[in-house]
């Protein structure tokens, strides 16, 4: 059941982005950074086994915030992916220190709740410090990636190009910043390179499914498809 579900979460991930970009253009993509980032930071508690390899949840989720800014790219510049970026880093800091201040209060008698927040969101700096840095440069880098490959090759059709040669390379670049910054002395040697190598896999797996999300934007756009901003 586990590759079922992962592929309905996939499926789930990319219908309810192109549902946003539709109904509220720019904004629904802005909108849809920080819930990726937030949820993929949570689900990655969670190890499962899927296609025969152990692996955290969240790569799909969180791989999602680099389809959006490519779709930003595509469609509106690398100014408003850079935003999207911040955005998506604002909201990790902000979620983190509200948690950590909340986990502060002490629970009542009757409260059932605190341990198994305090189990979520109890602050590992290691960990969170090498997620900020692994998410601020990988976005990055993959805003600047998108614009240098379609300056290379502007049209349209080679969106897929583009797409995946700047996520591919980003998603690597996330995982091993992340991977080293978090565990490097943790585990052996060995255990570091089956996590990085599961988790990349499962990365790629997204960024190659997500190219026609990038064409389906695209040509909403050029047919003026796309409700832009948020009506009363």
């Amino acid at each position: 059941m586990n590759e079922l579900l992962w592929l309905f979460m996939l499926l789930a991930n990319f219908g309810a982005i192109l549902v946003v970009y539709r109904l509220f253009g720019k904004i629904g993509l802005f909108i849809w950074v920080p819930i990726a980032v937030i949820t993929a930071n949570i689900q990655v508690l969670k190890t499962i086994e899927i296609f025969g390899l152990t692996a955290t949840l969240g790569n799909i989720v969180y791989a999602t915030s680099f389809l959006v800014t490519d779709i930003l790219s595509e469609n509106y510049g690398k100014s408003d992916a850079r935003k999207a970026v911040a955005f998506g880093f604002f909201s990790i800091i902000a979620v983190v220190g509200l948690m950590s201040l909340a986990l502060l209060f002490k629970p009542h008698s009757s409260d059932f709740a605190h341990e198994h927040l305090a189990a979520i969101f109890t602050i590992l700096p290691r960990i969170t410090a090498a997620s900020l840095v692994a998410y601020a440069i990988s976005q990055l880098h993959d805003v600047w990636a998108y614009q240098f490959w379609r300056d290379r090759f502007p049209d349209k059709r080679y969106i897929w190009i583009r797409n995946n040669l700047s996520t591919v390379v980003s998603q690597l670049v996330d995982t091993v910043v992340f991977t080293a910054g978090a565990f490097l002395g943790v585990f052996p040697l060995s255990v570091l390179l089956e996590i990085a190598l599961t988790t990349y896999v499962l990365k790629v797996v997204v960024a190659m499914a997500d190219t026609p999300m990038v064409y389906i934007a695209r040509r909403w756009k050029d047919r003026g498809c796309v409700r832009e901003g948020i009506r009363a």
